[in-house]
């Protein structure tokens, strides 16, 4: 077998999880499911986002599954430690306190016709 079918294993298998709870039994991660029910989408969208920075070429499976499981470790832990609120990885969040800085447009209701 060679390594970059090895290493497609394990992304090939997550690519096929149809849950957050299949992520963490696939990588063997411990978690709280009071955590992970609050939590779900968010967690597996800053895992994505660490996964996006990875490149996997050419590495092993043990390898490939090793980096996986730290960062799915790694978003699971940015929400243990604050709320989905507070880390904002959806563009919804991130918008709803971007737009405090600009001036609101304002107008009276005596200028509606």
């Amino acid at each position: 077998m060679s390594n970059s079918h090895s290493a497609s294993g394990i992304l090939e298998r997550l690519n096929k999880a149809s849950s957050a709870e299949e992520f963490f039994s696939l990588l063997g991660v411990e978690y709280n499911p009071g955590t992970v029910n609050v939590a779900r989408l968010h967690i597996l969208k800053r895992m994505g986002q660490y996964l996006a920075k990875e490149q996997f070429a050419g590495a092993a499976e043990p390898d490939v599954r090793a980096r996986c499981k730290a960062m799915l470790e790694q978003a699971y832990a940015d929400f243990v430690a604050s709320s989905p609120i507070d880390q904002r990885v959806f563009k919804v969040l991130k918008d709803a306190v971007a737009d405090h800085d600009k001036p609101t447009a304002f107008v009276p209701l005596s200028e509606l016709k």
